[in-house]
């Protein structure tokens, strides 16, 4: 009998709650869709970040300036010792490669030669343009890659070939492609860590060790920390310019959304308030021949609950469900790419959306002071 006369306030009802049932569903696919956009933000933010290149360095601890010392070769680390602490210490969501340089010639002309892992570099800088291909072996020593400026200057094309010079020692390989990065690693040109290692008669011997933390700045610091722990004798610091920035910009991110639902969560409620307002001068007269006929307040204004209940629980519901679409118009509009959908927007928005419309409902309260006496007189 309780639920047959909720269901039959809500049909009595119907043109009055249409206008609170509207709010809630407007009310509740924007924050449905915020919610969702703030659990995917954070991961479409760390993809963003991750393009900018490495966020981790590991360099020996005796130089002050790691570019300057390794150009010429003042201070090395040695290898073995340095990449197998960070094998260890690296998980699935980390890029890395160890780096050497030195200054070499190409007849007469000065140029950065850079040893590397040359099968990581992709995936270190993402966001680096290149025209030819990508080298797949580590230690292809008969391919390098070479950046735009330096091709410039050197007059080569992808497929030509390149003979560095140092000191008495000559290393030749293949032109595999011109990158674009648009810093200074358009300048140098890259080969396999051996080749340059036996051409600067380095053995085993590296300058620096580039990271890439896919990952919260928390993440990144913690990445480091545990670096740090494993390699004493080195200096590992995060670039604080990359993690300081994406950990700014995702807590504006986040706060910027939660005022916006804060915001929608008090216009939802208003609206739903204005409507019960009304709703509550219409339906004194019931209310009277209720308690005329015996029923407790409690009993009647249970029933009016409930019936808020299932506006705000149907509400978030199928808010929830817009939200999504939502969501995701928002994240290819924002990221260009698709926001996951997240399940537990569901649950919270039904909830939030429950309590907003029971916050709504007070001027129901104002139907226990109902006198049916009064009400039935017609007055």
């Amino acid at each position: 009998m309780f639920w047959r006369l909720v269901f039959r306030l809500l049909r009595g009802s119907r043109a009055r709650l249409t206008v609170a049932i509207l709010a809630l569903v407007s009310g509740a696919a924007v924050i449905s869709g915020l919610l969702n956009l703030d659990f995917g933000v954070e991961y479409q933010l760390t993809q963003q970040f991750r393009t900018l290149g490495a966020n981790i360095i590991i360099a020996p601890k005796t130089t002050e300036s790691a570019a300057e010392s390794t150009l010429t070769n003042s201070a090395l680390m040695n290898e073995d010792a340095v990449m197998g602490q960070v094998q260890r210490v690296a998980t699935a969501n980390v890029a890395f490669a160890p780096f050497a340089y030195v200054i070499a010639r190409v007849g007469e002309t000065q140029v950065v030669a850079v040893g590397t892992w040359l099968d990581q570099l992709q995936n270190l800088n993402p966001s680096w343009k290149m025209n030819g291909g990508w080298i797949s072996s580590r230690a292809d020593a008969g391919q390098c890659l070479a950046g735009r400026n330096a091709a410039r200057e050197l007059h080569l094309v992808t497929g030509g070939s390149l003979q560095l010079q140092y000191l008495t020692r000559t290393s030749q390989c293949k032109i595999s492609g011109i990158l674009d990065s648009g810093a200074a690693d358009d300048n140098q040109v890259f080969m396999s860590l051996d080749s340059l290692q036996t051409l600067a008669d380095l053995p085993d011997k590296v300058s620096v060790v580039q990271l890439s933390v896919s990952g919260t700045p928390k993440l990144i610091a913690t990445t480091a920390s545990r670096l740090s722990a494993a390699l004493p004798q080195f200096q590992v610091h995060p670039i604080r310019k990359v993690t300081e920035a994406e950990g700014e910009l995702l807590g504006r991110i986040r706060l910027l959304i939660i005022s916006m639902i804060i915001l929608i969560l008090a216009l939802t409620a208003l609206c739903v308030l204005a409507t019960m307002a009304a709703l509550a001068m219409e339906r004194r007269a019931d209310v009277g021949l209720m308690k005329a006929l015996g029923g407790s307040i409690t009993r009647i204004v249970s029933l009016f609950v409930a019936e808020v209940g299932l506006l705000g629980a149907a509400g978030g519901l199928l808010g929830g469900v817009l939200g999504v679409g939502l969501s995701y118009w928002m994240g290819l509009r924002v990221f260009d790419t698709a926001v996951t959908p997240q399940w537990q927007i569901f649950p919270i928005t039904i909830i939030l959306m429950t309590l907003v419309a029971m916050a709504g409902a007070l001027p129901l309260r104002m139907l226990g002071e109902v006198k049916p006496a009064i009400i039935l007189r017609g007055e």
